[in-house]
């Protein structure tokens, strides 16, 4: 596919995250750029009662290899990258860059990284789970199951149903955090925040709109799921999400930290934050460490590509939530988006993404300091992506143009 097109593709899927400056340099010995490490597959694989998958060609090597070429310190936009595109018409993977900036060694390509709002997909899946088992009723109002946590009356919240939760039209605010700047969260980077302080926090603002009126992107609505999920298992977020999900499909690499937790456990590569200078340019700020507790069940899952890879296969392919219920994660609701004022684009855990030509994937992206990440593919499985990007402004409003060339390339064809 032409350069252009997979341009096209990329500006189509790739999601900007807001975020802003900060403070700190890094060591002066950086940094040599190891060169890609890649492997692609022979080529593609019919996929059983499938007659016209939605990719059958096997993806592009040499473009995914040029996407991720010359990361390193002094990269503008990463210092490393870990890759796996699969599916039946093929499959590649590939990594580069350096683990960290002072030694310069290679990218650790089994790494383990912050998966940021990817956690979401997870939180969904739980929650259709609990439906199928008639555990939980998306359409029942969550004040039935949680009493008292979204408290009706004047200037307070209509019934808010458990699916306007998962979709993000629940008409809940968000909860305020440290600041509005790098420099603000990174001084507040080790604080442990309680995600029902974080609710009612959101709760005292009042709704912004009716339930059901707009969509409305938010980490505050799968905090409240997080609390549901352990009203009706009778235990813990974690626990729950461990013995429903991550047991089954051994994922064996993938938790959640400890609420007090603020390293990555295992081996992973080094997350930093680019720090505009007083007399120009930049430096790096290591943020590997950090406390991930006002993220919980929106956005503190720790995992590897390899992992994601596994889970988004049995998620689309129906083992993870049954077929029924799954549909809610590849239904987008008829409501206009409050943020961009177009059509909705969430849906419960995923995102639709529109290709040029008509084609429709689905996936979930999310951005930590340090650490972009995504998961996604064809309903068919013809064509599956999974990355880790160590962007150097993983939470800034412009793309990232490592991530947009992966996804470019690996959409290609």
């Amino acid at each position: 596919m032409k350069a252009r097109t997979r341009t096209l593709i990329a500006a189509t899927l790739v999601l900007g995250i807001a975020s802003g400056p900060a403070v700190a340099a890094h060591a002066a010995d950086a940094a040599r750029t190891p060169a890609p490490v890649a492997a692609a597959s022979a080529g593609p694989v019919r996929a059983a009662g499938v007659d016209a998958p939605l990719f059958s060609t096997p993806p592009d090597a040499a473009a995914l290899e040029r996407a991720i070429a010359g990361l390193g310190a002094d990269h503008p936009e990463a210092t490393a990258a870990l890759v796996r595109v699969g599916g039946t018409s093929g499959s590649w993977k590939g990594s580069s860059g350096v683990a960290d900036i002072r030694s310069g060694r290679a990218a650790i390509e089994d790494a383990r990284f912050r998966a940021g709002s990817v956690t979401k997909a997870f939180t969904a899946a739980v929650v259709l789970q609990l439906a199928a088992e008639h555990r939980l009723d998306l359409d029942r109002p969550v004040q039935e199951y949680l009493p008292g946590l979204l408290p009706g009356g004047p200037g307070g919240f209509e019934p808010v149903s458990v699916r306007q939760l998962l979709n993000y039209t629940s008409g809940l605010r968000s909860a305020d955090g440290p600041g509005d700047d790098f420099a603000d969260e990174y001084a507040h980077r080790f604080d442990v925040v309680d995600p029902r302080a974080l609710i009612a926090n959101a709760a005292a603002k009042g709704p912004g709109s009716r339930p059901g009126e707009k969509q409305h992107y938010s980490n505050i609505h799968y905090t409240v799921l997080g609390v549901l999920i352990e009203k009706v298992t009778g235990t813990t977020y974690e626990k729950a999400v461990s013995q429903r999900i991550l047991k089954p499909l051994g994922l064996r690499d993938t938790s959640f930290p400890a609420r007090t937790q603020t390293r990555i456990p295992g081996p992973h590569n080094h997350g930093y934050q680019a720090v505009p200078q007083p007399g120009g340019g930049s430096s790096l700020v290591d943020v590997t460490e950090w406390n991930s507790s006002s993220n919980w069940a929106a956005g503190d899952l720790i995992s590897t590509t390899a992992d994601l890879e596994r889970f988004t296969v049995a998620l689309f392919g129906g083992k993870v939530v049954p077929r029924p219920q799954l549909e809610e994660m590849f239904t987008v609701p008829d409501v206009q988006d409050a943020e961009t004022g177009g059509h909705a684009v969430q849906t419960a855990g995923l995102k639709e993404f529109r290709l040029p030509g008509g084609r429709v994937v689905y996936g979930k992206t999310g951005g930590r300091f340090g650490y972009n990440t995504v998961i996604g593919g064809s309903r068919d499985l013809s064509r599956t992506l999974v990355y880790s990007v160590n962007s150097t402004d993983a939470k800034g409003r412009d793309m990232n143009k490592v991530a947009m060339g992966i996804v470019g390339a690996a959409f290609a064809g």
